[in-house]
């Protein structure tokens, strides 16, 4: 059932999280550099939370096009 509410697969937002995860350990151990190891930390976080919103958008659009 692709591209429905359903789906629980890993998304492109779960790859780039785990993505920004990785650069931030580079940056904050291999770099030494704390600070944008640390900022680029904080992206995870962000991205995931965009992409609930986005799933959230979507099923709340299913159940109004159910609703009609």
């Amino acid at each position: 059932m692709s591209g429905s509410a359903t789906d629980t697969d890993l998304g492109p937002a779960a790859f780039a999280s785990i993505g920004s995860v990785a650069l931030a350990l580079y940056f904050y151990y291999v770099r030494d550099d704390k600070q944008r190891g640390q900022f680029v930390g904080l992206w995870p976080a962000t991205i995931l939370a965009f992409a609930a919103y986005l799933q959230l958008d979507n099923i709340r659009s299913l159940m109004e096009s159910d609703a009609e």
